[in-house]
C-alpha cells in the first residue's frame, strides 16, 4: 500500500469537482490563494458514470456515482447516542463513509473516508487497518459528553478499490455499523423554510435531518493533484428537529486565519465549538476542520451559523 504522500504519483490531470452537483469557482480570497494555484490547476470533474467490476457486492449495496467519485455510506443506526435529552439521529452525526476517486485509464484510486466508531471498537480497528496497509491520518472526537462516547477514524490511501473495499470490510465487521440502511421515519413533514433563507441556500432533508454542504471556492490538491470539492473537503452543517427545538452539528473546513474568527462568531451565538483537528496529512492549502453543537431555537441556530459561514472562504 502506497502512503497518503504519494498521491503526487496520480496524474495531475483529473475531472475537477463540485460539491453536490454544481460548479464550482476556483479563486481563493485569501492569502493563500497564491499558493493554491502553484498546487493545482483548475480542472473540471463530471459525474462517474462506470464502476469497477464487483465494487458493487463487496458491501452489499451500490456506492453513489458523485462528480469526480463514487462514495459508500453507512449510517451507524445500531447505535443509540444521547447528548443533552436529545437522541441523535445517525444521519445528523454518525454515518460511516468511503469515497473512492479514481485514476485516469487505471484501475487505481484514491480511498478516504471516516470511520464512526465506539471506543470500544477503535483497538481492534486501528490495528486491522495498519495490518491492511490503509492509512490512518486522524483519530479524534466530534462532540462532547455524548453518552456513548463516540470516536471517530479516517483513512485515506491508493490502489485498487476492489481489494481496498475487501480490507475495508473486514475492519468494519469488527464493529456493529450495519452494511444496509434502515430507517422508519415518521410521516411528519417538518417545515425548514426560515432556516434555509436565514441561510442564504437551499438545504437537503433525510428524515427529521436538513444539511448544507458548502465547498470552497479554492482548488485543494494532494500533491499536484486537485481533488473534487465533495470528496470531504467541504463545510457540512446539520440540523435535526427536536420538537419546536433543534440541534446542530458539523464541521467547518477552513484555513488557518479563518479558525478564530469562526470560533468567535460561534460562540457569539452560543454555538459550542467541540473539537478542532486536521483530516488529511498532506492536502495543500493546509485546511482545519471544526466541529460543534447546540441545542436552540432553529432560526436563532441558522443565523450563528450564517455568521460563521461568511467568515469563510466559501460558495454559497
Amino acid at each position: 500500500m502506497k502512503k497518503l504522500n504519494l498521491f503526487i504519483l496520480l496524474p495531475a490531470v483529473l475531472l475537477s469537482a463540485c460539491n453536490g452537483n454544481k460548479a464550482q469557482d476556483n479563486n481563493a480570497g485569501n492569502n493563500d490563494s497564491a499558493h493554491v494555484e502553484q498546487a493545482a490547476e483548475p480542472a473540471t470533474f463530471s459525474k462517474i458514470e462506470n464502476l469497477p467490476a464487483g465494487i458493487d457486492t463487496i458491501f452489499g449495496k451500490a456506492p453513489s456515482k458523485e462528480e469526480g467519485f463514487y462514495k459508500f455510506s453507512f449510517p451507524r443506526t445500531d447505535l443509540h447516542v444521547k447528548l443533552d435529552g436529545v437522541s441523535i439521529d445517525p444521519r445528523l452525526a454518525f454515518t460511516t463513509w468511503f469515497a473512492f476517486m479514481p485514476e485516469q485509464n487505471s484501475e487505481q484510486a484514491m480511498l478516504m473516508g471516516d470511520m464512526v466508531l465506539l471506543e470500544k471498537e477503535l483497538p481492534a480497528v486501528e490495528k486491522k487497518l495498519q495490518e491492511s496497509g490503509i492509512a490512518i491520518t486522524a483519530i479524534y472526537n466530534h462532540l462532547l459528553n455524548e453518552n456513548p462516547k463516540i470516536m471517530y477514524l479516517h483513512v485515506g490511501g491508493t490502489g485498487d478499490p476492489v481489494a481496498l473495499s475487501k480490507k475495508l470490510k473486514e475492519a468494519l465487521s469488527l464493529t456493529g455499523t450495519p452494511l444496509q440502511l434502515s430507517f422508519n421515519d415518521t410521516a411528519e413533514n417538518t417545515d425548514w423554510k426560515d432556516v434555509e433563507q436565514l441561510m442564504g441556500m437551499q438545504g437537503k432533508v433525510n428524515g427529521p435531518v436538513l444539511s448544507f454542504g458548502i465547498p470552497r471556492k479554492e482548488t485543494v490538491a494532494m500533491g499536484n493533484m486537485p481533488i473534487p470539492k465533495g470528496f470531504g473537503i467541504g463545510t457540512g452543517l446539520a440540523f435535526q428537529k427536536v420538537g419546536d427545538k433543534a440541534a446542530i452539528t458539523g464541521d467547518f473546513v477552513l484555513l488557518a486565519d479563518e479558525v478564530n474568527p469562526v470560533i468567535k462568531a460561534l460562540n457569539n451565538n452560543g454555538i459550542t465549538v467541540t473539537a478542532l483537528h486536521n483530516h488529511m496529512l498532506d492536502e495543500d492549502p493546509r485546511l482545519f476542520m471544526m466541529h460543534f453543537w447546540a441545542v436552540g431555537n432553529p432560526a436563532d441556530l441558522a443565523k450563528g451559523l450564517k455568521a460563521a459561514v461568511d467568515k469563510t472562504d466559501s460558495k454559497q
